[in-house]
C-alpha cells in the first residue's frame, strides 16, 4: 500500500464530514493578543478556553522584559544550551526558580512537552520501571515510549491498582512513578498523599508534571506539592512557561545529582537549540511578578469558584474540584463540537475535547480561568453557556 494512503483516508473521513457540516472546531485564528477578552476571526471574544491561569501574557512588566531581550540578545541563540547556546539570564531564570520550588537545582528546556521527553528518556533506563497514571499528559507517554523503561499504567487516581502494580516489579529494578498533578482535562488533583505513602512503601521515586499546578496551586503558586505540603517528598518536578508564566519553555527542578545527569544524559535537551531570549525573559518576569504577588493564585481561586458556583445554578453538574479547569461534558462527540460553534458565534470560546484524549463516550468542553477575569465576564459566559446547552439538549 502506498505509504501515504492513510492521509488520504483521513481527510476523507470524519474530519471531512465535520467540516463539511460546519462544526471543525480546531485552528480558529486570533486577530489580538491572549488575555481575558481576544479578537477571534474578527469578533470580541471572551476567552475560557486559555492555560493563561495568571493573566500575564499581557502584563506591561513581561511584555517589556521580552522585548529588552531581543533588543540586548537578537531573535535567538542559535545552538543547544550544551554547546553555544546558554546565556546568562537562562542560568538565572534555574536559579530563580530552584529557590522559588524549594528545590537544589533546575534545568530548562525548549518546551515543556520536550521537558517531559527528556527527563523521563534520561532518568529511566532499560532496567527500570515507570507507574503512569492512566490519564497523563500525552508527551509523558511518549517520553516513555522514547525511554527503554518497562511502563505500567495504573487506572486513574486508583491507589489499590497503582499498589498492585507496585507489586509487580523486581525489588532490583528501579521505580518511577509520574502522575500529573493537575490532571489538564478534568481539572482533577492527583492523590499525592497517597502516592508518597506507596513509594516509600516499595522504595520509588516520584515525578510530578505540574504544568497546570504551578502558579494554580499552593498558598505560593508553588504547584501541587505545596498544595498538599509534601514538597520535600517529590523528587522531582516537571512544568511549563507557557502557562502561568506567559512564555515557552519548561523545566525540572530536582537535586544537583539529578539535574547534572539529565543535563548530560537528555537528548532533547543537548540537542535541540535553547529557548529563546524573549521566552527566558517574559518568563522570569512572570516568576517575579508571582513571587512578589501571592494574592494573584486567591484570585484565580476566586474568579474559578465564582464560574463554578453559577454554572451549578444553572443546573449544569460538574466535577467536584477546587482548579481553574473546569470541564463541562457533552458526551457524544457532535455534540461537543456543535456546542464550540454556538458558543463562539455567541462570543465565548472553549475547547472540545473527545477521544483519545478522553475516554469515549465522556466528550466535554474544556473550560478554564485567568485570575484577570472579571465577574461581569463570568456572569456573560454562564448566560452562553446555559443556553448553548438547552440548545443541543445537554440541559433541560
Amino acid at each position: 500500500m502506498d505509504l501515504f494512503k492513510k492521509c488520504e483516508i483521513f481527510n476523507n473521513g470524519v474530519i471531512s464530514q465535520v467540516k463539511a457540516n460546519g462544526l471543525y472546531p480546531y485552528f480558529h485564528y486570533l486577530n489580538s493578543g491572549q488575555d481575558t477578552e481576544v479578537m477571534m476571526e474578527g469578533k470580541r471574544t471572551i476567552m475560557i478556553g486559555s492555560n493563561n491561569y495568571l493573566g500575564l501574557t499581557s502584563h506591561p512588566e513581561v511584555i517589556k522584559a521580552g522585548v529588552e531581550a531581543i533588543e540586548k540578545y537578537g531573535s535567538g541563540c542559535s545552538g543547544s544550551r550544551f554547546l553555544n547556546g546558554t546565556l546568562d539570564i537562562h542560568i538565572a531564570l534555574e536559579k530563580e526558580l530552584a529557590e522559588f520550588l524549594h528545590k537544589e537545582d533546575v534545568v530548562t528546556f525548549s518546551t515543556g512537552f520536550q521537558s517531559n521527553l527528556g527527563i523521563i528518556s534520561a532518568i529511566a533506563g532499560r532496567n527500570d520501571y515507570i507507574l503512569c497514571d492512566k490519564e497523563n499528559h500525552a508527551s509523558i507517554y511518549d517520553a516513555c515510549r522514547l525511554s527503554f523503561a518497562k511502563m505500567l499504567r495504573f487506572e486513574h487516581s486508583d491507589m489499590q491498582d497503582l499498589e498492585k502494580q507496585l507489586k509487580t516489579v523486581p525489588e532490583s529494578a528501579g521505580i518511577l512513578i509520574v502522575t500529573d498533578g493537575v490532571f489538564s482535562m478534568s481539572g482533577e488533583i492527583c492523590k499525592l498523599p497517597e502516592i508518597v505513602k506507596l513509594a516509600k512503601k516499595f522504595g520509588a521515586r516520584i515525578m510530578i508534571d505540574d504544568a497546570h499546578g504551578l502558579g494554580v496551586m499552593g498558598a505560593n503558586g508553588r504547584g501541587t506539592a505545596e498544595h498538599f505540603g509534601l514538597e520535600k517528598e517529590v523528587d522531582i518536578y516537571m512544568g511549563t512557561f507557557s502557562k502561568s508564566l506567559a512564555s515557552l519553555g519548561g523545566y525540572m527542578a530536582s537535586t544537583k545529582d539529578v539535574i547534572n545527569f539529565v543535563r548530560h544524559n537528555s537528548r532533547p535537551f543537548m540537542f535541540s537549540a535553547s529557548p529563546t531570549p524573549a521566552s527566558v525573559a517574559c518568563a522570569r518576569a512572570s516568576l517575579k511578578l508571582l513571587r512578589e504577588n501571592p494574592k494573584m493564585v486567591q484570585r484565580l481561586k476566586d474568579i474559578s469558584n465564582y464560574m463554578r458556583t453559577g454554572l451549578k445554578k444553572k443546573g449544569i453538574k460538574l466535577i467536584e474540584s477546587t482548579t481553574p479547569i473546569i470541564p463541562i461534558y457533552t458526551f457524544e462527540d457532535e455534540k461537543a463540537f456543535m456546542a464550540c460553534k454556538l458558543l463562539l458565534e455567541r462570543g465565548v470560546y472553549v475547547n472540545p475535547v473527545i477521544s483519545p484524549a478522553t475516554p469515549k463516550g465522556q466528550a466535554l468542553l474544556r473550560t478554564s480561568y485567568m485570575a484577570t477575569h472579571t465577574e461581569k465576564q463570568m456572569d456573560e459566559a454562564i448566560e452562553k453557556i446555559a443556553e448553548v446547552l438547552k440548545m443541543i439538549d445537554i440541559l433541560k
